[in-house]
């Protein structure tokens, strides 16, 4: 688990990359609304990310980026974020305890300094600040932690807080989604703070994009969001694919197929 910032890609190559993605979604007739930094992983270790942002400006296209806000308590790292237009923050628990449960931070990490940085941030910030509070059952959906974690996020004065709950296969199999009482309970905490609220409780749909190659739009996806067997259908109708596209994948070792909550998900092939 790394903790400090470090350059992982040279800027200009994914500067290229991308250029080429939003040429072959654009000739497909697929809308490019935003470019989005949410790695396998935090955004903000890249010590490249604020200068990939600033040659990814003249594309014109908005710029998002979604972070557990970790290192927000760097300077350098507030500065990266607020070269982009949107960023969306994890706030899942103000409560230490807590908080190492749910998101297994790194043992350096302490969270009372990550929520000052948060905080410094949002002050700051001039673009639009979202923020997601994912319930689990049993360990952050208490009435008192969620009172809690409403207050500190009304001080940010987001446009938008998400009440989320696990719907993709989750690292560790006791992780179980919070009860529709709790949800509920946390939706009407939050607007007694005057937030702009809603939910993420459900499957988010099948609005992915074919650039044109099925594999390569298969494994991109899927090696940062699961994909529901439904949506990969949907992409393969797009394709004029069928179903051997998929086990063709499987059966070189490239993608997995899992179940969770009785829906059959695909994920890339982690390396070992």
């Amino acid at each position: 688990m790394l903790v400090e910032r470090e350059p992982f890609y040279l800027a200009e190559e994914i500067l290229q990359d991308v250029e080429a993605r939003v040429k072959e979604a654009r000739a497909q007739g697929e809308p490019v609304d935003y470019l989005t930094f949410v790695a396998d992983g935090e955004p903000s270790l890249d010590i490249k990310l604020g200068k990939t942002i600033k040659l990814l400006r003249p594309l014109d296209i908005k710029i998002a980026i979604i972070s557990n806000g970790s290192l927000l308590w760097k300077d350098d790292v507030q500065e990266d974020l607020q070269g982009s237009d949107w960023v969306s923050l994890k706030i899942d628990a103000t409560s230490e305890h807590l908080w190492r449960t749910i998101n297994r931070p790194h043992g350096s990490l302490r969270l009372d300094t990550i929520l000052a940085g948060i905080s410094d941030f949002s002050r700051a910030f001039t673009g639009e600040l979202t923020t997601e509070t994912m319930l689990v059952h049993g360990t952050n959906d208490d009435p008192a932690e969620l009172e809690k974690v409403a207050g500190f996020i009304a001080r940010l004065k987001p446009e938008r807080s998400y009440v989320a709950v696990p719907t993709r296969p989750p690292a560790e199999d006791w992780v179980r989604p919070a009860t529709e009482h709790a949800v509920n309970t946390a939706y009407q905490l939050f607007r007694e703070h005057s937030l702009n609220v809603e939910y993420l409780i459900g499957y988010e749909g099948n609005a992915f994009a074919f650039t044109g190659n099925l594999a390569e739009d298969l494994l991109s996806i899927t090696s940062v969001h699961p994909m529901r067997e439904d949506a990969v259908n949907e992409l393969l109708s797009k394709a004029n694919a069928s179903w051997a596209a998929v086990e063709t994948l499987i059966n070189d070792g490239k993608l997995v197929e899992t179940t969770f909550k009785g829906s059959r998900f695909y994920v890339r092939k982690m390396s070992a």
